[in-house]
């Protein structure tokens, strides 16, 4: 009975193939719950870089139209250094032209026109929040610190192209500067000085522009502070800061285009 009772009670020993069959079930439990894991992760991943290159395609885009407008504004205050540089030579600054008036502002007065400060809110979360991970071209993210020290190199020349301005530009223009013309151009304010001068650059009105300060004239200082002030200054950032930023800002876009399907 006792022996009987024994056999009873003793379980039934598992077959080899028995626990090879559940390490088996319980791994491909796991490997299965790592690749829908894995695919999950991807498919997000892949979500936020398309949300992403949207946005950055968008600020790259837009920037890249502010600066061929800043770029042209840059041309036109060069040339208007030049213009107010052959003036200074040799014409008479008792009775000035019009031509003056409107070079002396598009020259030396305006500032903003020419200054590009390009969006940085989806470069900076690029680089600050580590979403540029998401980017797996390496040629994407090349070119996205190029962009980076593009503008760092702008931002940099405009702030020496500032500096020249309160050393001396700014004293040029309290000192010869009026005023009067300009309450007159704007019609006592009603008008922005931009809108202003060009309307009057269109039509054939004449308002006088009298050229103060003429016992602190230095023709020959003025003669190359309009030289130094446009070719080391305005000149120089556009011919190689702004090119630079251009390229990459183009080369940029393309290579969005063409990953991303953007229009």
């Amino acid at each position: 009975m006792e022996t009987h009772a024994h056999h009873l009670h003793k379980a039934p020993g598992k077959h080899f193939w028995h626990y090879f069959f559940e390490f088996f079930m319980l791994f491909l439990a796991v490997f299965c719950g790592f690749l829908v894991e894995n695919f999950r992760e991807e498919r997000v991943e892949t979500h936020r870089a398309n949300e992403l290159a949207k946005s950055f395609y968008s600020e790259l885009k837009s920037d890249s139209t502010i600066a061929v407008s800043k770029i042209a504004n840059r041309i036109k205050e060069e040339n208007a250094l030049i213009y107010l540089g052959e003036y200074f030579k040799d014409s008479s600054l008792t009775n000035v032209s019009k031509a003056f008036s409107i070079n002396f502002l598009y020259g030396i007065y305006f500032r903003s026109p020419s200054l590009f400060e390009p969006r940085t809110v989806v470069l900076d979360q690029l680089k600050n929040s580590g979403s540029l991970r998401y980017f797996k071209s390496e040629e994407l993210q090349k070119l996205i610190g190029d962009l980076s020290v593009a503008i760092h190199n702008i931002n940099d020349r405009q702030l020496l192209e500032t500096q020249l301005r309160f050393q001396y530009v700014n004293q040029f223009i309290l000192n010869h500067y009026d005023y009067d013309f300009e309450t007159s151009l704007t019609k006592n304010g009603q008008l922005d000085v931009f809108t202003a001068i060009s309307e009057y650059e269109k039509n054939n009105e004449v308002i006088p522009f009298h050229f103060h300060g003429m016992a602190k004239f230095d023709k020959e200082q003025a003669i190359n502070l309009m030289g130094f002030f446009g070719r080391a200054g305005i000149s120089a950032t556009r011919r190689i800061h702004y090119k630079r930023y251009t390229e990459v800002n183009a080369q940029l876009l393309n290579l969005l285009r063409n990953e991303y399907h953007l229009n």
